[in-house]
């Protein structure tokens, strides 16, 4: 990265992994702004740290600086690719000579340059990466790190420690942009069928894993999870392990209970040695295999026992990762980022796990109107787990409407009785009249806006019962 850039613009720059980036870049005593569509928690932290960034997409919202001549040297863009190609502020750079780059670009610099850790997987990559990059804090070198989501921990997604060189990063698969990491070490939590608009079919997208994995330095190592069918070629000397829950692998968790506060106690082994009655600060049976995966990773850079055992047990999770906002004997709710079938599916069966034999009210906002179409019946299915099916309209996020598609296709094929579909808006009041217990909220849309709204009804029907 060149030594004379002064100033960083980010076109997106609301975006999770846009945000730890601008954040970074903060730091390093540039002067950071940006543009994003709309204003939110995150972006009204952004300006609390000093980050000036308009909602307006025009020109004449730039700071000056972007208006004269001379800043073209001193400047960088970067952009994400959720900034539709006709954006007016986004034309503007790459008309007028600046350096503009992808998000993804930046971050292969960052992880290039460094002792590169890159979790890839179609999910579990957030919690993953976060978990590493808590448990490398627990050491004296530290990490930096670049989340996809804000740890609890932390309150931001962004870690830095400038003795340290090693750099954690989320490896999306999303547009290929993992294909510009060469870490030291990959971690593949997952390979489900998900981004076929992109790849096309699911053997492409598999074979674009393989090529991230085969991007791993030489010397380097790859963390996969047990059972996935990951083929990979390599002419470097690569070390390769395995983890997983209940099966013997490298690295796995056995003896798998849950405490009197719900959270799991575990045995993890460790390549042969046992870590006994390892506590986990956050629930479910997925964040197991999640801590798993990260002390696998967190063992392998030298972090000792000690590091493990404080590390795992004191970590509070990320917002909007299975995130419980209330939890008492009359009501429960949490706010949960899944958005893939098989996500919705881990975290709903979660809920079975934590509240046995409650009654458990689901409100899901479909991301995506290609993700809809593509795996309609395989929501449907994954909801039909659910005593109770809210299903909101379909969040296009960076798509145009698809003819036809909408949450009717995923509706029609939910195998319950107690079903309905509403607007974000009218939630709330959906709620107020229904009889619930656990209500869990799931989507990677604007769905968290609606958090507050539908814990303010539920906090107001205890208070009345």
């Amino acid at each position: 990265m060149s030594d004379n850039i002064n100033m960083v613009y980010f076109v997106g720059v609301g975006g999770i992994g846009m945000s730890s980036l601008a954040r970074y870049f903060c730091t390093l005593g540039k002067k950071v702004s940006g543009y994003d569509l709309t204003a939110t928690k995150l972006t009204a932290s952004l300006e609390m740290e000093g980050i000036e960034i308009t909602y307006t997409d025009s020109v004449n919202t730039l700071p000056g600086e972007y208006l004269k001549e001379s800043s073209k040297d001193e400047a960088l863009v970067v952009y994400t690719p959720a900034i539709p190609s006709d954006n007016n502020i986004l034309q503007y750079f790459k008309s007028g000579g600046f350096r503009v780059v992808k998000r993804s670009q930046i971050l292969g610099e960052l992880v290039n340059d460094a002792r590169g850790i890159a979790v890839a997987g179609t999910h579990g990559k957030t919690s993953v990466s976060s978990l590493i990059a808590h448990l490398l804090m627990q050491t004296p070198e530290g990490c930096n790190g670049f989340l996809g989501g804000v740890a609890k921990n932390y309150n931001s997604n962004l870690l830095v420690s400038p003795q340290s060189d090693l750099v954690v990063v989320e490896a999306d698969e999303y547009d290929r942009s993992f294909l510009q990491l060469f870490p030291c070490i990959a971690v593949i939590t997952s390979m489900d069928p998900d981004h076929i608009d992109i790849y096309g079919n699911f053997e492409n997208m598999k074979q674009t894993f393989s090529t991230f994995a085969s991007q791993v330095r030489k010397g380097g190592t790859i963390i996969c999870k047990k059972g996935l069918d990951l083929i990979y070629s390599h002419n470097n000397d690569i070390n390769f392990f395995d983890y997983g829950i209940d099966q013997e692998a490298d690295f796995y968790a056995h003896n798998i209970r849950i405490s009197g506060n719900g959270l799991p106690v575990f045995d993890l082994v460790a390549q042969g040695r046992y870590y006994s009655d390892i506590r986990l600060g956050v629930p479910g049976r997925f964040n197991i295999e999640n801590s798993v995966a990260a002390a696998a990773v967190a063992i392998l850079c030298g972090a000792g026992e000690q590091a493990i055992r404080e590390g795992l047990s004191s970590f509070s999770g990320i917002v909007r990762r299975f995130e419980i906002i209330i939890n008492s004997p009359d009501c429960v709710l949490i706010d949960d980022y899944a958005h893939h079938p098989a996500e919705l599916r881990a975290s709903i069966s979660a809920v079975k796990e934590i509240f046995p034999g409650r009654k458990v009210t689901g409100v899901f906002q479909p991301h995506l109107y290609s993700r809809t179409r593509d795996f309609a019946a395989e929501f449907a299915e994954s909801l039909g787990i659910l005593d109770d099916v809210i299903l909101l309209d379909i969040y296009p996020a960076r798509e145009l409407p698809l003819p036809g598609v909408t949450s009717e296709m995923i509706f029609r094929q939910v195998d319950r009785d107690s079903k309905i579909m509403c607007s974000r808006d009218q939630l709330p009041g959906m709620i107020s009249g229904m009889h619930t217990d656990v209500v869990i909220m799931l989507g990677a849309g604007n769905i968290d806006v609606m958090v507050d709204p539908v814990a303010a009804v539920l906090t107001a029907k205890i208070k009345k019962s």
